[in-house]
């Protein structure tokens, strides 16, 4: 890092620290109120959950697609600052073999909050008796400095919910 970068805004903690958006339209909650013990218990990483009003699932920062699952229930991401995000949604819908799910980005697609990067018919996963949170799991804890979630309830998808660092 040169001597002036900071006033470029290059280097240091400026490329380290991302914002967060919600994925999706509705209320925002803490990991630890998601229904399911493997993600409230935090056994995959931090994060937080959406209950979502509607079907469109979007990105919850800039970064690129790494993975999309065969099932379509879920889809890997790494944000600008190296954090991994796992956007699972719903709970055990990995049961539903894709069929409520259209995931829109494949591996190696730039997104951003605005990139819709799934669809989900909520009608489908509630008749199959499945809950609809969307979850967002930071799944490289080690390289993460601080998660802040400054945001809950109902909220609009885009809207900023917190912060990440990455050490």
């Amino acid at each position: 890092m040169g001597m002036f970068d900071f006033l470029k805004g290059k280097g240091g903690d400026s490329d380290k620290k991302q914002t967060l958006t919600s994925p999706a339209n509705g209320k925002v909650i803490a990991i630890e109120e998601v229904d399911d013990p493997v993600f409230s218990q935090k056994m995959m990483g931090d994060g937080f959950g959406v209950v979502p009003n509607d079907g469109d699932v979007y990105a919850p920062g800039s970064g690129k697609v790494v993975s999309v699952f065969p099932t379509q229930h879920a889809v890997g991401l790494e944000l600008d600052n190296g954090v991994e995000v796992l956007v699972h949604i719903g709970i055990d819908t990995v049961e539903l073999e894709g069929a409520p799910f259209d995931t829109l980005v494949k591996e190696g697609d730039t997104v951003t909050p605005d990139t819709k990067i799934s669809t989900v018919d909520l009608e489908a996963l509630a008749a199959a008796g499945k809950e609809n949170t969307v979850i967002i799991i930071f799944s490289n804890m080690e390289q993460v400095e601080n998660f802040d979630l400054t945001t809950t309830g109902e909220t609009t998808k885009g809207s900023e919910i917190g912060t990440i660092s990455a050490k």
